[in-house]
């Protein structure tokens, strides 16, 4: 069922304890984003909750509070209350952090469990005892299969980010996960869109879920100028240089659609920028974190990066995204595009169609309901093509066959 909360200004509307609102005060929250202010009273309730929202809007405090309002202390329950899952490493290292800045003021142990990082020292801390776990589906499910995750006690289960889990394939691991849990628990679901998928996976494990969409009329970020250049693939490195030189940017990503192309573009960046870096997905995940701690302390000026970061990076300081390669579904230029313009703030992104690629753009434009502006710089106009004049002699042309369908006869 859909629903309409009452306008929330500020966190004291909220019926939240006196230590969260420090906790909240002391990170810098201002007033609740139209996803806090919709999500937290039902899910205070223990109602369950599909929250839709854009990325770059809150969503982590949305379900973090509600969680560190409810909890009981470790003296009293020593395995997980609460598990939250998360598509990415990254993501999961950003909530880890942000529960634990909301948790200011209680002790709270929060337990990562993700891919890529030792698993000796995750089974410890959770035969220490943890209250929040936040991890990804496959590191989860590696935990349950070793029974170290004990889910007896989890009375909240967060599906973060649940289309991107879906289109990468963890429908299994998710299932597994929810199956594990009581029945009687609450679940949470955060996704930027509701594909078919998603709407599936809420009718079979959750109870009457109160639907909330804060995405109406603002799939893209208001405050974000959208540009796209057109330019042959041969000329797309000149350019790109051309317009890092003419935009300087704070922090920016340029956004490759492969792990050769992102390594390739890195070597020829680097020789003009130093403060440059590459991220993908086949790099150690201590060389990941390295080079996102490196962009959140403002070393690195250019990340080139596969759609690994398309979600969960969470940096304010990225003033310019650069789709050096158009993405293939329109939903992941979205998440792209929204790793600038955080939280209401000003950014610009641009992005490189190769003529060929016009679908692409119209699905984009037809996504996002808004045009994207047509830029150029000096000498890197499109090509305009020149049409035969009217009186000359068409050319001879050849029907092509479809070699699979000649009809010829096959040696014996």
């Amino acid at each position: 069922m859909e629903t309409q909360a009452p306008p929330v200004a500020k966190f004291d509307d909220l019926d939240l304890s006196p230590v969260m609102r420090r906790a909240l005060k002391k990170a810098g929250f201002e007033k609740p984003s139209p996803i806090q202010a919709e999500l937290i009273p039902p899910a205070l309730e223990g109602l369950d909750v599909i929250g839709q929202a854009r990325t770059g809007t809150g969503k982590t405090a949305a379900f973090a509070i509600p969680i560190l309002e409810q909890l009981d202390s470790l003296e009293d329950c020593r395995d997980p209350q609460a598990i939250v899952v998360v598509p990415t490493r990254e993501l999961a290292d950003q909530v880890g952090r942000e529960v634990e800045r909301l948790a200011y003021g209680v002790p709270t142990e929060i337990a990562v469990l993700a891919g890529g990082k030792n698993i000796r020292s995750q089974l410890r801390q959770l035969e220490n005892g943890v209250q929040i776990v936040v991890g990804t589906p496959g590191r989860l499910h590696d935990h349950l299969q070793r029974r170290s995750l004990r889910t007896k006690d989890v009375w909240c289960v967060v599906l973060d980010e649940a289309d991107r889990m879906l289109d990468i394939g963890f429908r299994p691991q998710i299932e597994r996960i929810l199956r594990r849990c009581p029945r009687d628990r609450q679940t949470l679901l955060l996704s930027a869109t509701l594909p078919p998928s998603v709407q599936l996976l809420a009718e079979s494990y959750m109870v009457d879920p109160l639907v909330i969409d804060c995405c109406q009329n603002e799939m893209s970020v208001e405050t974000i100028e959208q540009h796209y250049f057109t330019i042959p693939q041969d000329r797309k490195q000149d350019l790109l240089i051309a317009l890092l030189e003419r935009e300087k940017p704070e922090q920016a990503i340029v956004f490759c659609r492969t792990r050769r192309g992102t390594d390739r573009l890195y070597r020829a960046l680097s020789k003009h920028y130093p403060s440059c870096a590459a991220m993908h997905g086949d790099m150690a995940q201590r060389e990941r974190d390295r080079v996102l701690q490196s962009l959140r302390d403002r070393k690195l000026k250019i990340l080139v990066a596969t759609d690994v970061v398309g979600r969960g990076i969470d940096i304010s300081t990225i003033s310019h995204i650069i789709n050096y390669d158009v993405p293939e579904d329109s939903d992941d230029y979205v998440h792209r595009v929204g790793r600038t313009g955080r939280m209401g703030r000003d950014g610009v992104a641009f992005t490189f169609i190769v003529p060929g690629q016009g679908d692409f753009l119209t699905s984009i434009e037809q996504r996002i309901n808004k045009l994207l502006i047509r830029d150029k710089i000096e000498g890197f106009e499109a090509p305009v093509k020149t049409e035969a004049p009217l009186n000359a002699p068409a050319e001879p042309t050849q029907k092509l066959l479809n070699p699979m369908r000649r009809k010829v006869r096959r040696r014996r």
